[in-house]
C-alpha cells in the first residue's frame, strides 16, 4: 500500500485465498479456551469473553457505474469492549462473512490487551471484491456501510482503520461520511487517515515495523544472526511490503514473496524496489525481472531461517506444518495458523510469533493516531517509532516471562496474558446491574 500521502485509489487484493476447509472462528475459539484452561477462568468470566457483545449486519443498495444497483453484505461486531472503546478493521474480501468478522473481532480484543492498549476489540466489512469495482464505487459502496453502521461509530465507541483492500482513502471516506452525519469534522473515528486529514506520521509501514521489531527480539532468544538470513513472505499487501522491506534494512536476505496470483524466488535475494514497481504496474509480483515463479504452498515450505504469513486466515495447517523449515514463524496476518498447526511447529522447534503480538504495531500506531487526534497535537515520526518499539518490547518480554512462569509457548503465554487482562477488566467493573 502506498503512504497516506499518496494511497492508490483502488485498493488491490495482494491475498491469497482462505483454505474453505479452515474456519477461522473455530479456530478462535479454540485458541481461547486454551488459555482459558491454563487460566482456570470461572465459568461465568469463561462464558462472558466467549461471546461477542454486538453483531450487525446490514444488507444495503449501491448504484453502480453501468447504472444497475447492487445490494452488498455488510458487517460490524463487537466482541469486548470492557477495556475501552471497540477497535478494529474493514476488510473488503469476496469469501468475508459473520464468522469471520466474529474471529477478527476477537482478536483483536486480544491484541489491545496483549499490548496494553484502552481499547476493545472489534472488526467489519463488506463482501465484495475491491478489485473488480471502480473508485467511484468504492467510495459510494463504503459511504453507503458507514451509514448504515453509523450509530456503532464514534471516538468513545468504535474507531475502524484499515484491514485487507481498504487503505487511507477508505478511511478518509469514513471520517467524511461520518463527519457529515455529525455535522462536523470527527478526526479521531477513524484510524489509518491521510495526513491531510489527521492521520499519523508511521501509521502506514507500522505493522511492518513492528513485526521486524519482535522478529530481532526472536533473532535473540535462538541467537540467529539477522545479518544475511533468509526470509520469505507470503502476502506482499501493506504489512508484507513493508516487512519485506524492513527485513533489508536489518540485513536479512528475502529471498520470495508473493501476493494472490502466486509467488516469487530467487535465493539470492529480490530485489525489492524492482519487485514493488513490478507490482504496482502489473497488479503482481509474478513475472518480477529475475525470478523464479513459485506458489504460495511452495513458498510456506522453503528453506529459510524467517517465514512471515502476512496473507489471511488458516495458511498454515496440520497438512502443511511439517514441512514448514523456517526457525522463525512471525505472523504478519491475523489467524494464519491453526491450533493443530502450532503443535506441530512447536515439536519441531519453531518459534511461532503469535499474531496478537507480531502484528500489534498497526493497533499501537493506531492508538497513537487516536490520541493525537483526541488533542490535537501530533507527534514525529522518530517519537512514534521510539514509542512504538517501546511498547512491542515491553510486551514481548511480559509474553517471555508469562511463558516461562507457565511453561508454554509463546503463542499461549500471550493469550493467557492477554484474556487474564480482560477476565481481570470484567471482574471489577462487574456485572451490571
Amino acid at each position: 500500500m502506498a503512504p497516506t500521502r499518496s494511497a492508490p485509489d483502488v485498493p488491490s487484493s495482494a491475498q491469497p485465498s482462505t483454505p474453505p476447509s479452515v474456519s477461522a472462528w473455530d479456530v478462535a475459539q479454540r485458541q481461547y479456551d486454551r488459555a482459558a484452561d491454563k487460566l482456570n477462568l470461572s465459568p461465568g468470566v469463561r462464558e462472558v469473553l466467549r461471546h461477542a457483545k454486538r453483531e450487525v449486519t446490514v444488507h444495503f443498495p449501491v448504484q453502480m457505474d453501468n447504472g444497475e444497483t447492487r445490494v452488498f453484505h455488510g458487517y460490524r461486531v463487537w466482541h469486548n469492549v470492557v477495556r475501552g472503546p471497540a477497535k478494529g478493521g474493514l476488510r473488503y474480501h469476496p469469501s468475508l462473512n459473520l464468522d469471520d468478522v466474529r474471529a477478527l473481532a476477537m482478536w483483536m480484543t486480544w491484541k489491545c490487551a496483549a499490548v496494553k492498549i484502552p481499547f476493545g476489540g472489534a472488526k467489519g466489512g463488506v463482501t465484495c471484491d475491491p478489485a473488480a469495482m471502480s473508485p467511484r464505487e468504492l467510495e459510494r459502496m463504503t459511504r453507503r456501510y458507514v451509514t448504515d453502521i453509523a450509530d456503532m461509530l464514534g471516538p468513545d465507541s468504535d474507531i475502524p482503520a484499515p484491514d485487507v483492500n481498504t487503505n487511507p482513502q477508505v478511511m478518509a471516506w469514513v471520517m467524511d461520511t461520518y463527519s457529515m452525519h455529525r455535522g462536523h469534522s470527527v478526526p479521531g473515528v477513524v484510524t489509518g487517515k491521510p495526513l491531510s486529514i489527521g492521520g499519523s506520521e508511521g501509521r502506514a509501514d507500522a505493522t511492518g515495523r513492528g513485526v521486524v521489531y519482535l522478529i530481532q527480539e526472536a533473532a535473540k532468544m535462538l541467537d540467529l544472526d539477522l545479518d544475511d538470513a533468509r526470509a520469505a513472505i507470503q502476502g506482499f499487501g501493506n504489512v508484507g511490503a513493508s516487512s519485506a522491506r524492513f527485513l533489508h534494512e536489518v540485513g536479512a536476505r528475502v529471498v520470495a514473496v508473493s501476493d494472490s496470483r502466486g509467488g516469487v524466488f530467487n535465493g539470492d535475494g529480490l530485489d525489492l524496489a524492482t519487485l514493488t514497481r513490478h507490482k504496482q504496474e502489473t497488479g503482481s509480483v509474478v513475472g518480477a525481472p529475475r525470478t523464479q515463479t513459485i506458489s504460495n504452498a511452495d513458498l510456506l515450505e522453503l528453506d529459510c531461517d524467517i517465514l512471515v504469513p502476512a496473507a489471511l486466515e488458516g495458511m498454515i495447517t496440520a497438512e502443511n506444518a511439517p514441512q514448514i523449515r523456517a526457525r522463525i514463524v512471525a505472523e504478519g496476518a491475523n489467524g494464519p495458523t491453526t491450533p493443530e498447526a502450532d503443535d506441530i511447529l512447536r515439536a519441531n522447534g519453531t518459534l511461532v510469533i503469535p499474531d496478537i503480538l507480531a502484528n500489534a504495531g498497526g493497533v499501537t500506531v493506531s492508538y497513537f493516531e487516536w490520541v493525537q487526534d483526541r488533542e490535537e497535537f501530533f507527534w514525529t515520526i522518530e517519537e512514534i517509532n521510539a514509542r512504538l518499539r517501546r511498547a512491542l518490547l515491553r510486551a514481548f518480554d511480559e509474553v517471555q516471562r508469562m511463558g516461562a512462569e507457565h511453561t508454554v509457548d509463546l503463542r499461549l503465554a500471550a493469550y493467557m496474558l492477554a484474556v487474564q487482562r480482560v477476565a481481570e477488566a470484567t471482574l471489577t467493573r462487574g456485572i451490571y446491574p
